[in-house]
């Protein structure tokens, strides 16, 4: 006959395998889904219009950031307790690595 602690230490093994396969298939199906465009989002989600396109950073309290708002791009120079709009309506510039 087999023993009890045999029983249980086998018992665990089971479970603990059963539970990592279960989250190895979440994370596939969660793959799968995310892959094909499924998302969760709710039915009354807005797209954002704004977007940070580039920053540099210029020294410990500066920094220039490109925003791009709505197809406009506006150069922003950001510092301690400045804000400046240095330039607006920038055109936006073609990306290099393309090859048309």
């Amino acid at each position: 006959m087999t023993d009890a602690e045999d029983i249980s230490f086998l018992r665990v093994v089971i479970a603990f395998s059963f539970v990592l396969a279960l989250m190895a298939g979440f994370g596939g199906a969660l793959k799968y889904l995310n892959a094909h465009g499924f998302t969760l989002r709710p039915k009354n989600f807005r797209t954002r219009r704004l977007k940070i396109v580039e920053n540099l950073s210029l020294d410990a309290k500066h920094r220039c950031v490109i925003v791009r708002c709505d197809d406009h791009e506006h150069l922003l120079l950001l510092g301690n307790q400045n804000d400046i709009v240095v330039e607006t309506n920038l055109p936006p510039v073609k990306d290099q690595n393309s090859s048309c």
